[in-house]
């Protein structure tokens, strides 16, 4: 049961987000765009330890970004980052320029990112509503 006068957090209606709270997503994907385009020139140049470098880089902006903001809008704002820059850089141009060879390293790095991804965003605690303790079953 809820306190008198105060209804069920379930029952609650959404709140807007606040203004800071779109600034730190909109920054944290721009982070997210820098350090895939950092991840990829890295991880060819140094194979095995510039791909372990690459990798730690993107998981520790993935899962920073997920307890600096407190939920997993904090994880999935540099995962977009992520993803649509190194997408953007595996694209070759018409005249035959690109970032990504075809080597197991790239591909190491473009799988081993989503994994990342993936956990991370897993990872990231969860948002709570705000309020005491409650014991259930009272």
């Amino acid at each position: 049961m809820s306190a008198p006068g105060r209804g069920s957090m379930l029952a609650q209606p959404l709140q807007r987000p606040l203004i800071g709270r779109i600034a730190a997503c909109a920054g944290l994907f721009v982070l997210g765009a820098i350090v895939g385009l950092a991840g990829t020139l890295v991880q060819a140049a140094w194979f095995p330890g510039g791909l372990l470098l690459a990798l730690a880089g993107a998981g520790g902006l993935f899962l920073g970004g997920a307890y600096a903001l407190g939920g997993r809008a904090g994880a999935v704002a540099p995962v977009a980052g992520w993803i649509i820059a190194v997408i953007l850089l595996t694209a070759s141009r018409p005249e035959g320029d690109f970032l990504f060879g075809a080597g197991g390293g790239s591909y190491l790095f473009l799988l081993g990112g989503m994994a990342l991804a993936v956990i991370c965003a897993t990872l990231a605690p969860g948002r709570q509503p705000r309020g005491g303790p409650a014991r259930l079953g009272k």
